[in-house]
């Protein structure tokens, strides 16, 4: 009985541990997205900006 008890806490932090894991790397993900976004949206206006100083019309 002691022996079931014991792979039984063995497989429940086993689990634990994969889903600590996984929230760890979604975290990651979910910071990388939002740099490359604000990173994009500063490349953007940097862009629309430096455009409208060299237009065609200027």
């Amino acid at each position: 009985m002691g022996r079931l008890l014991l792979r039984i806490a063995a497989g429940v932090a086993a689990v634990m541990v994969l889903f600590w894991l996984l929230s760890i790397v979604v975290g990651l993900l979910v910071w990388i997205v939002m740099i490359a976004a604000v990173v994009g949206v500063v490349w953007l206006g940097v862009k629309m900006l430096r455009s409208d100083t060299t237009g065609p019309g200027r």
